[in-house]
């Protein structure tokens, strides 16, 4: 027997001495940042509020978690955040809003008011081991008194007495199941339930039970009772949340109270104690009578040791069995999730991910990122009821989508849509599919020709032919326009395919092709002039971040999707910053947003005016031959947003970027009003404006051009001619009167 103990005592210290847990890391989102001034979409928050584990309720606020609504404000009582940045204690606050405005917010305790406020990370999913285990470690000394009484009451009062095998303990469960001809309680004590859940199988054996006896009274001499009850505490499995378990005090005082086990009160306390008999069928969230009998006979039991007074047996029995309920949410941004994932196995292995309790912040905003996703189901809904031939009844072939969206600045990704339904199809189509532009990449051609060519630059849109490999390529316009000439804003804003292969031919291909890959592109050498025309496949991720430069000053950013990865003592074992590098200068970039705004504002993107869009905006619309993709790209100084339509094997969507991506696009940015502040970029330095004559480009004569307009150029590429058509025509009047004149000109 003593060598057997000798045996157990080192199995027992292995296990102990290392790590004890297998504890799922977690990926939160960003912080929500919300100030007085900001509008908001409210459904939006509330939905985020309730994710968040907020609850609702009729009185003023007094618990943390809790808010309540009263006319046009929110009483909000904040839980406790804690990151490396940032720490705050849980505080009642009071939003006001006009509308859909954020007018003011104060601290309701002192009146203060508040200027910026951090609504805490959600928690966007686990990483779970096989086992799909939720728990959060506490100390025994974040345990209060009471709560240990309790757990004591419910399952080993004499645990302080006896040394992991309780005689007296087997007798009373022994006589009290024969007086009441049921199992009514247990004899096993604490640390033999210890034993029995860390070390062994559930099988009902007398080798298993004795093998449990000699392993109790091995760990019993091993170490302290207040470490063999924290172990307890930390392991007792205590419910489940949809396929999750729930194990361990410090998960449940959350699961059913919303709050740290520290601020669990005396009826909380015993809740959580009647449920380790059996968790699924004593829990509050099954049977609420049922869960209140098996707590009112902790309750007294506590009471019979002298844990707690008549008084608080008194007011405790007469509470009901209440939890704060839960909601149950499947994978959130799963598209997102999985692009994360792939990223974080360079840093750390499955097991790791499943068992080291790693903090993970993310970049992710889950107000976007559910407005992505309800703007692309109900545009795709949309676009099958107007065209019944898009329908297809077998789901793996439907009608699909992508939404991507970024902060251009940084390289944030907010929210990332990869596809109709990830239970259907897990094929993230932002960053696997490889798809052709169409005119979505034309913004590369334009911006490769600035040394060169003006805004106000004239285009033939005559029809050409070009001879590649061999064969005739005769590009056409995706609808008849009739001036043989056109400005480069024009050819650019009316997506004029002629105008664009006249430009890109008389800046050269080759040229292209390197200013292209400058924006992270992989255009191979001796690019085809189809290459103009976005005959070339390109992921959806890297066109948007191609187009993040012209809303960033020219600087291209690397997306980014993990902030920071914190162990489970909160120290930082990664932290990720935003990656950038210069491509073009603020003043190009400046340009080509003024001109992606005239896209917008008169060109082929012009509907979103009649969709509600009415602050500035630069993007351009996209569509492929025989319309297998629509897309469009559009911005504003803080957001960026991609969509694209199309269907996975290529068949036509019969409509174009302006029909079918236009209008998700315009739905899910009149979501997001916090990102809309109306405003546009300043002129960059190395900007100036001129006023030309739209016929010509050239400087405009006064009084003599009938069509000027203001124009943005380059300092060093400024018009510096007069109009040659205006010049002279007070002259050519004059000379037409005198006989014999022949018009020069």
């Amino acid at each position: 027997m003593l060598l057997y103990c000798l045996y157990l005592s080192s199995q027992i210290d292995k296990r102990f001495s290392g790590r004890r847990w297998s504890i799922p890391s977690r990926v939160f989102s960003d912080v929500t940042i919300l100030y007085p001034g900001q509008k908001i979409n409210r459904t939006l928050f509330y939905e985020k509020l309730h994710r968040l584990g907020y609850r609702g309720v009729f009185h003023e606020p007094h618990s943390k978690g809790e808010f309540r609504t009263l006319g046009a404000s929110l009483e909000l009582f904040l839980h406790d955040f804690e990151m490396p940045s940032v720490r705050r204690q849980g505080i009642c606050v009071r939003i006001r809003f006009v509308e859909n405005l954020i007018e003011s917010i104060i601290n309701v305790n002192n009146g203060d008011p508040i200027p910026i406020l951090e609504l805490e990370p959600e928690e966007v999913m686990l990483f779970f081991g096989h086992d799909r285990e939720r728990r959060r470690l506490v100390s025994i000394n974040q345990v209060p008194q009471h709560v240990i009484y309790a757990v004591l009451a419910a399952e080993d009062s004499r645990f302080y007495q006896h040394r992991g095998l309780d005689p007296l303990g087997i007798l009373r469960a022994l006589y009290t199941n024969l007086r009441y001809a049921s199992i009514r309680q247990g004899g096993s004590t604490i640390t033999q339930q210890l034993a029995k859940n860390y070390f062994l199988t559930p099988e009902r054996t007398f080798f298993r039970k004795l093998k449990e006896l000699f392993m109790s009274l091995t760990m019993e001499t091993m170490y302290e009772k207040n470490e063999i009850l924290e172990i307890y505490l930390n392991e007792i499995y205590l419910g489940q949340k949809a396929s999750d378990a729930i194990n361990g005090i410090g998960e449940a005082s959350f699961f059913y109270f919303d709050k740290p086990v520290e601020e669990l009160s005396l009826i909380e306390g015993a809740t959580i104690a009647c449920l380790i008999r059996g968790p699924n069928y004593y829990s509050p969230y099954v049977d609420k009578t049922r869960c209140k009998k098996r707590r009112n006979l902790v309750l007294y039991a506590m009471k019979d040791k002298g844990w707690i007074s008549d008084e608080e047996l008194g007011d405790a029995l007469l509470s009901p069995a209440n939890a704060v309920g839960y909601e149950s949410y499947g994978k959130k941004a799963p598209y997102f999730i999985d692009y994360l994932a792939y990223q974080l196995t360079t840093l750390y292995s499955p097991q790791d991910l499943s068992s080291l309790g790693l903090s993970i912040y993310t970049t992710l905003d889950t107000q976007v990122q559910m407005a992505a996703e309800k703007a692309l189901q109900k545009g795709l809904v949309r676009l099958e009821k107007s065209n019944p031939t898009l329908t297809r009844q077998d789901l793996t072939k439907k009608l699909q989508g992508a939404v991507m969206v970024m902060q251009p600045k940084t390289g944030y990704i907010l929210a990332m849509v990869g596809g109709r339904n990830y239970n259907i199809s897990q094929f993230n189509r932002i960053t696997q599919a490889r798809r052709q532009p169409g005119s979505a990449f034309k913004p590369f051609v334009y911006v490769s020709g600035l040394d060169k060519f003006t805004p106000a630059s004239i285009l033939s849109n005559k029809p050409e032919t070009y001879e590649v490999d061999g064969t005739v390529w005769e590009p056409k316009n995706y609808a008849p326009v009739s001036e043989e000439k056109i400005s480069v804003r024009s050819a650019l804003a009316k997506s004029i395919n002629l105008g664009t292969v006249d430009l890109a031919m008389r800046v050269g291909l080759d040229h292209i092709a390197a200013t292209a890959n400058l924006f992270g592109f992989s255009i191979p050498a001796n690019p085809y002039p189809s290459l103009s025309l976005g005959a070339y496949e390109v992921t959806p991720l890297n066109l948007a971040r191609a187009y993040c430069a012209f809303a960033a000053d020219g600087v291209l950013p690397f997306p980014l999707s993990l902030k920071e990865v914190l162990d489970e003592n909160g120290k930082i074992l990664e932290q990720r910053h935003t990656s950038i590098k210069r491509v073009i200068s603020p003043a190009k970039a400046f340009i080509m947003s003024s001109m992606l705004r005239s896209v917008v504002e008169e060109g082929t993107a012009r509907s979103l005016k009649d969709m509600g869009i009415s602050f500035p905006v630069g993007g351009k619309t996209g569509t492929t031959n025989n319309f297998k993709d629509a897309w469009f790209v559009g911005y504003t100084p803080n957001i960026l947003a991609l969509v694209w339509v199309g269907f996975d094997d290529g068949s036509s969507i019969h409509s174009s970027g302006a029909g079918a991506a236009l209008p998700i696009w315009a739905e899910l940015m009149s979501m997001l009003p916090q990102f809309v502040s109306g405003s546009w970029f300043k002129m960059s330095p190395g900007v100036v404006k001129r006023t030309v004559c739209s016929e010509s480009g050239d400087l405009a004569v006064k009084n003599r051009c009938p069509h000027p307009v203001e124009e943005y150029f380059l300092a060093d590429n400024v018009p510096k001619d007069s109009c040659p058509i205006h010049r002279w025509v007070r002259l050519r009047h004059f000379m037409k009167g005198v006989k014999g004149f022949v018009n020069p000109f």
